[in-house]
């Protein structure tokens, strides 16, 4: 069954929304935390924010998950060295977050951790503080990869910093 309040949403939803939230300056902000974070691990972060869906995928019924799952693959997360790469997604017209870990986090980290940092990112959102709750969830996004792949003698930079912004 078609939603049609939420394809509205989608629909109507400016394609330059995403700026109000992320002028430039958050977006350099998170890049240099996610460069800052991955010193301390091994793990590689990708951000991502979209505006909103193309009708067409909300007609099919596309969870952000489901996207967010989609991005984890085009942005190729999963093709790191030890299997260890996060996606930070955010879709703006549903304020939804999602957090993709690869299998070899995912298999040491559990669905509550990740939940528990998609809460916090969301609770600054609400409160307008988007470069905030970013920041925030980069930097425990981190504190676990570094508990978990700590980073080895050598640690390449395997995955682009800059965030993903999907208009």
């Amino acid at each position: 069954m078609v939603n049609f309040k939420r394809l509205a949403r989608h629909h109507f939803m400016p394609p330059w929304a995403w700026r109000r939230a992320f002028p430039q300056a958050t977006v350099d902000a998170i890049e240099g935390a996610i460069r800052a974070g991955e010193t301390t691990h091994g793990g590689e972060i990708r951000f991502v924010i979209e505006n909103s869906l193309p009708g067409i995928l909300i007609l099919r019924g596309m969870s952000g998950r489901e996207r967010a799952i989609g991005m984890f693959s085009n942005l190729r997360v999963w093709d790191t060295e030890h299997n260890s790469g996060v996606l930070v997604y955010l879709l703006l017209a549903d304020h939804d977050i999602e957090i993709v870990a690869d299998r070899g986090i995912a298999a040491r980290v559990d669905p509550a951790s990740w939940e528990a940092i998609a809460q916090t990112m969301e609770t600054a959102f609400r409160q307008g503080e988007f470069e905030r709750g970013a920041l925030e969830g980069i930097r425990q996004i981190s504190a676990l990869l570094a508990a978990h792949f700590p980073p080895s003698g050598d640690n390449p930079d395997e995955l682009a910093n800059r965030p993903v912004i999907v208009s």
